[in-house]
């Protein structure tokens, strides 16, 4: 299995929650990273994994145990649902729901914490690509300009990454529209 699609993601997750009802648990995640990208904003078709953060931290063995067994039902490697990411969701700033379920609950970061989790890694053009997807996302909520999408940014901000990001924003949003 190279990559999760839509359709994948969400028989998944419906799969996850169906096992969670069967222990008498719900299960409430937060979805970070590609995941999110397919599943709120259509901004790819697939991703290689889906990283969450459960919004009950001692949940994290039982999600761990389900997604196990998810993955031997499917055939998927083990790690398909993972909290790698979690060291870059700093606080939680909610964006909604993007996928439920009986059993299940999926919320996602507002776009501007996504986009702080974006610049704190950027890694290669899938960052750079759902990073320009994510600031158009808080276009309307930036009409102060370049200092106002960064001052809603900033909080969201890795510790140690914050250079990094800075300029990794500045080029992103000249890019997208010029030197405002």
């Amino acid at each position: 299995m190279a990559f999760l699609a839509r359709v994948q993601i969400e028989n998944a997750l419906h799969r996850l929650g169906e096992l969670a009802q069967q222990r008498g648990e719900s299960i409430d995640l937060i979805a970070v990273g590609g995941a999110v990208m397919v599943l709120a904003y259509n901004a790819r078709l697939a991703t290689h994994d889906v990283d969450v953060v459960p919004q009950r931290p001692e949940s994290m063995r039982l999600v761990r145990e389900l997604a196990r067994q998810v993955a031997e039902e499917f055939d998927w490697p083990a790690d398909w649902l993972n909290d790698a990411a979690k060291g870059f969701l700093i606080g939680f700033r909610d964006g909604g729901v993007i996928y439920s379920a009986p059993g299940i609950v999926v919320r996602c970061p507002a776009p501007a914490q996504l986009l702080a989790m974006k610049l704190s890694a950027w890694r290669d053009d899938v960052d750079i690509q759902d990073a320009a997807r994510l600031l158009a996302e808080m276009t309307g909520e930036t009409r102060g300009g370049k200092e106002s999408a960064w001052d809603m940014i900033e909080p969201h901000i890795t510790p140690g990454q914050q250079l990094k990001a800075r300029y990794a924003f500045l080029d992103l949003w000249e890019s997208i529209h010029g030197d405002n």
